[in-house]
């Protein structure tokens, strides 16, 4: 990939097995967050949610990739994992289709994050919440760990505003 590739260049799947293109969110501030149903940090959607209500009229666009590749804490598929986020958290952020984050079946939009925003000791994704921070030109500017809750990105997101 070369220096001018931006998550413009890619599609991910929906809910409802469409694909969706990443450019529809040109412009925008986007939080990419890898999620999952049965994990410690699930409870993070309430402050995703929080995040989108404060920001998302100013252009923030938070973007769920619930993921099954940790500890298997994502094993619904995607109809019960919608039902899931809009029975427990109520969320109005796109919440997409399951994709694999790591490994030989990584989608390809995570192997451009984790190139684009290098990890501590792998550039691997470590666990569910593993969160992205992208600018208004699609280009990645910060990753957080899962255990950095989202009210701390809150300032990061406002500086892209």
């Amino acid at each position: 990939m070369t220096g001018s590739t931006t998550i413009y260049d890619f599609t991910v799947p929906t809910s409802d097995n469409q694909e969706k293109s990443l450019a529809d969110y040109k412009g925008h501030v986007v939080l990419i967050v890898n999620t999952a149903s049965q994990c410690g940090f699930t409870p993070q959607y309430e402050g995703l949610q929080a995040l989108h209500n404060k920001f998302s009229e100013r252009g923030l666009i938070v973007v769920a990739m619930p993921c099954n590749q940790f500890g298997a804490q994502e094993p619904g598929n995607n109809g019960a994992i919608q039902e899931f986020c809009q029975l427990n958290y109520g969320l109005s952020f796109p919440v997409m289709g399951k994709i694999d984050v790591n490994g030989a079946t990584q989608h390809p939009l995570y192997n451009y994050l984790t190139k684009q925003a290098k990890g501590l000791i792998t550039d691997s994704i470590k666990w569910n919440f593993t969160k992205f921070l992208i600018n208004r030109e699609g280009q990645v500017i910060e990753r957080f760990a899962p255990v950095t809750k989202p009210d701390a990105i809150a300032k990061h997101i406002e500086n892209l505003l």
